[in-house]
């Protein structure tokens, strides 16, 4: 945001240190780092992607493991000969 005054830079503006130069346009660099933003956010989306999956693999499998432990219970203790 740039101001239209006569007092020129504000105390924040002085106090900034990651802009060197306040008379350049920080449009550029805004956009970067939302351009970064962007793929960071990307990144993250896939990497739960991916332990979301696995998760849900290993749920899976272990209920199935539970059911067939059951019905094995179940069965040998049914079949009494």
């Amino acid at each position: 945001m740039e101001r239209n005054n006569s007092f020129g830079n504000s105390w924040a503006d002085q106090w900034d240190y990651s802009n060197p130069d306040p008379t350049e346009s920080t449009k550029s660099s805004k956009n970067n780092k939302g351009s970064k933003a962007k793929d960071m956010v990307s990144g993250g989306l896939d990497k739960t992607k991916a332990v979301a999956s696995t998760a849900l693999k290993k749920v899976k499998e272990g209920t199935s493991l539970g059911f067939h432990w059951i019905k094995d219970k179940y069965n040998k203790r049914t079949q009494k000969h």
